[in-house]
């Protein structure tokens, strides 16, 4: 039967051409999710896992650098996806914090935040800020370094650090109590009187001199602590005040440190 004779059968005789299949979208929808959702899954594996390995790392080798003992804590930060950091070769920021570290003949708790940290070596960093805070015994223990300066009797009183002595004059003592304003000169921290007391009442520093002469000129001074000794050379002390129960030094650091030696080594006093 031809072509031409299926045409004149009844239609109810003719074979009708097979339904075209649409192709379910779905199914690839599906997968492609699948594919997406194990790919983001991978990505935060590999994200907690370079984490991991970063923070533990600068701990590391904080703990080395300042000779901390392995149980001493040191909590490190990394804002951000690390994963596109590291791909690009530094960190944006880094921010490290420890109590109780040993600074020289004292130990302060410190916060450094530092910006650009590279991840290979020779390469600088942009730079750093460091936090130091003290409490009236760590502040204390400083100074006691400085010859003359009564630590014992020191105290905290916003804005001030107090201190106290006895003016010894014609065989009687006299007991001062003396208000020191702290401030950075020269990358020393100094503390400088603004106020006294004799027996209890206020009185400034001209008419204590009128009073006793040279004998008040241990009181009527400035104190300098000279850091350098204590701290790389790449720290710079630039500020620092009296807040609540505690003094808080800030200081720069530059970002040189992490490459030239002569930065890394302690300063000096002249």
């Amino acid at each position: 039967m031809s072509a031409g004779d299926t045409a004149q059968l009844p239609p109810e005789w003719q074979v009708a051409d097979p339904p075209r299949r649409r192709r379910r979208a779905w199914p690839w929808i599906v997968a492609l999710v699948i594919v997406v959702a194990l790919a983001v899954a991978a990505f935060f594996i590999a994200e907690w896992v370079a984490r991991g390995i970063v923070e533990r790392t600068v701990k590391t080798e904080i703990s080395k650098q300042l000779s901390l003992p392995a149980d001493h804590e040191v909590d490190v930060d990394v804002p951000g996806l690390l994963i596109p950091q590291l791909l690009g070769g530094s960190l944006d920021q880094v921010t490290v914090s420890s109590q109780d570290v040993p600074v020289g003949a004292f130990e302060g708790d410190v916060t450094v935040t530092a910006t650009e940290v590279p991840i290979q070596q020779g390469v600088d960093m942009g730079g750093a800020t460091a936090t130091v805070t003290l409490d009236e015994e760590q502040l204390r223990s400083l100074m006691s370094t400085v010859d003359g300066f009564p630590a014992d009797t020191l105290g905290l009183a916003a804005p001030n650090v107090t201190m106290s002595t006895e003016l010894q004059f014609f065989g009687l003592e006299f007991p001062i109590g003396v208000a020191l304003t702290p401030s950075v000169s020269d990358g020393d921290l100094v503390l400088t009187p603004a106020s006294f007391e004799l027996a209890g009442a206020e009185i400034d520093a001209g008419a204590l001199s009128d009073r006793f002469g040279s004998i008040a000129d241990i009181v009527v001074r400035d104190w300098s602590v000279c850091l350098a000794q204590y701290i790389p050379a790449g720290v710079t002390l630039t500020g620092v005040e009296v807040t609540g129960g505690t003094l808080v030094a800030e200081a720069d650091v530059d970002g040189g440190i992490v490459t030239d030696p002569a930065l890394q080594a302690n300063g000096s006093c002249g």
